[in-house]
């Protein structure tokens, strides 16, 4: 059974922004080391990915029905991909001790100026 559904879009503009602003104090409080390893690879498109981890964030935050309250915050929540390409999302602390027996599904697409990602999480069996 679908315990949630969440899905959002950011503007790649405003993640390199808030990087041209902060720059690598936005980036650790935001994204895992997995994630920024990851995205570093990319050069000058890495906002993209960043962008759809971002994304996907906040699609998880909409997907657990509770926003960034009770205990979600942006790093207990993280993208790795599988040796194949498929997105997994990675949980830690109270995100982890909360969701892991669930199923969670990703998907993250970008283009030039947005990042995507769907989440939708099921119920334990």
């Amino acid at each position: 059974m679908v315990h949630g559904i969440g899905t959002d879009i950011t503007d790649v503009p405003r993640i390199k922004h808030s990087f041209d602003e902060y720059g690598d104090r936005f980036l650790k409080r935001v994204f895992t080391e997995t994630e920024i390893e990851y995205c570093d690879r990319f050069g000058e498109t890495r906002f993209l990915h960043y962008a759809a981890r971002f994304a996907a964030k906040e699609a998880f935050s909409k997907a657990i029905k509770s926003g960034m309250r009770d205990g979600m915050a942006f790093k207990l929540v993280g993208i790795k991909n599988m040796p194949s390409g498929e997105p997994t999302i990675e949980l830690y602390g109270a995100m982890a001790e909360r969701w892991s027996k669930h199923t969670i599904h990703v998907t993250l697409s970008h283009t030039g100026a947005i990042g995507l990602a769907v989440v939708v999480i099921e119920e334990p069996v």
